[in-house]
């Protein structure tokens, strides 16, 4: 079978390592399927991918707005109404991404869709 996306985001690339571990282990740790492990692995993930919509958070951080997208089959878990409007919420930039520390401490990580001067509002 051959990969929906060869070079798979970062992201993709982890959610697909994790189920491949789950798979593993549910099959009972037997060794010399890693290859079979990691294609149903990637078949189950990209399922989800293409099922599960993307969703947005909006934040403010010094005085620019920023729109981040995530996937929800790489989220963590993360499920929408953790982070409450309004609510401070730590955050990290790094390069095209932004992460947003989760209240059970975890990171949510988006990618940056929209920059925006605070003045324009949090319209997206």
């Amino acid at each position: 079978m051959a990969p929906a996306d060869a070079n798979p985001s970062p992201q993709m690339h982890e959610a697909i390592r994790r189920r491949a571990e789950e798979i593993y282990r549910r099959n009972g740790c037997v060794p010399g399927h890693d290859l079979e492990n990691w294609q149903q692995a990637e078949a189950e993930i990209l399922r989800e991918s293409v099922a599960q919509p993307v969703h947005r958070v909006v934040v403010k951080v010094q005085g620019m707005v920023y729109t981040g997208e995530y996937d929800t089959a790489m989220a963590d878990g993360y499920a929408p109404g953790e982070f409450q409007q309004g609510q401070p919420v730590a955050v990290r930039l790094e390069g095209d991404n932004l992460f947003l520390r989760r209240p059970n401490g975890r990171e949510l990580q988006t990618r940056i869709v929209r920059r925006a001067d605070g003045s324009e509002g949090l319209r997206s």
